[in-house]
């Protein structure tokens, strides 16, 4: 019972549990919340720096995966061949229209986010479960997928509460009247269902689920409830892509290791993954905004466009790369990694 609650990891139980479960964004987000008010516990340059080497990374390794996985880039020609350069073309126009496109696209990838990291923390979830010998159920991986987005519906009232009276002129006292209520109610569900959900599954049929699969669930909650919204967004996705860089490499190292074998270790293919996907994210979020710059847009108005659309079109290339179709090597990984 002792190694089923722990789970099968895929590098060691310390590892998962501190990176892909978040058990360090847990000890992190304790330290922000002693701290006096308005105290990021690290310098500016320091936060540049996590921000580049986990999240412009993480943002940049999906696009790196796509092309690496076997088969995903013949098996999706418009999502490998013609996105990109749609991406690149939505960016112009962007630039061109500025004001109310640009605020409307910052708007959109800011309410995208938070699902997409739910969707994470619900896909961990199922994966360590699944891993672990726990075979959830058809309503138990709904009730699962639904808790999960608790903390996305959280950050979309938060949104709404604070962009609708920019974009439809309402007044910001009637929006809050409704949205601060519901706050606090999705709050408080949020912390109990994890936890009722996971005594439910206990007494199924299936058996416990790992308590790495709840602890990824609370600590995406974690970041939202806890923290202030600005705190919440900025390290939620350096945790996010700290999380997100250790499963992918994990995953694109023994896919390669498999096509190249003994002459490359998994090391040197983890390593290799993550340098493509720092150089990429380095061009995309610090090169092209001065590319932009230098066209004559303002550099703000470039960054802002340039993280907004980065974001979504890795939102998008998501979507594809972790299905887990029949004899798609990333289902082989999830069954075979010991």
């Amino acid at each position: 019972m002792r190694a089923r609650l722990l789970g099968r990891t895929f590098i060691h139980p310390v590892f998962d549990y501190a990176i892909i479960g978040g058990g360090i964004s847990l000890l992190v987000t304790a330290f922000l919340v002693a701290a006096p008010k308005g105290d990021l516990l690290v310098s500016s340059a320091t936060m540049s720096y996590l921000l580049l080497f986990c999240t412009s990374a993480h943002f940049a390794a999906s696009t790196v995966r796509l092309y690496t996985k076997p088969g995903a880039a013949a098996g999706l020609p418009i999502l490998s061949k013609w996105v990109p350069w749609i991406a690149f073309g939505l960016l112009a126009g962007i630039l061109f229209l500025g004001g109310s496109a640009g605020r409307l696209v910052d708007s959109l990838y800011l309410a995208w986010s938070p699902y997409h990291y739910a969707a994470q923390a619900y896909g961990l979830a199922v994966v360590y479960s699944y891993r672990s010998g726990c075979r959830l159920g058809g309503t138990d991986k709904k009730a699962l997928y639904w808790i999960a987005m608790i903390p996305f519906f959280f950050m979309l009232l938060h949104l709404a509460q604070t962009r609708l009276p920019e974009f439809t002129g309402l007044e910001a006292a009637s929006i809050a009247a409704i949205t601060v209520p519901a706050k606090s109610a999705l709050r408080l569900a949020g912390w109990i269902a994890p936890a009722a959900l996971y005594a439910f599954v206990w007494r199924r049929a299936s058996g416990p689920m790992p308590l790495i699969a709840l602890m990824t669930l609370v600590s995406n909650s974690v970041w939202f409830f806890v923290l202030d919204p600005i705190d919440a967004f900025l390290w939620a996705t350096i945790f996010h892509g700290l999380q997100y860089m250790a499963i992918v490499m994990i995953f694109d190292a023994k896919d390669q290791a498999a096509r190249a074998g003994p002459a490359r270790g998994p090391l040197f293919h983890a390593a290799w993954f993550y340098v493509a996907s720092l150089v990429l994210g380095y061009a995309l979020f610090v090169i092209l905004p001065l590319v932009g710059k230098w066209a004559g847009f303002q550099y703000y108005d470039a960054r802002l466009a340039v993280v907004a659309l980065v974001n979504i079109h890795h939102f998008v290339v998501d979507a594809y790369i972790w299905r887990l179709g029949r004899g798609d090597s990333n289902r082989l990984v999830v069954g075979g990694v010991a």
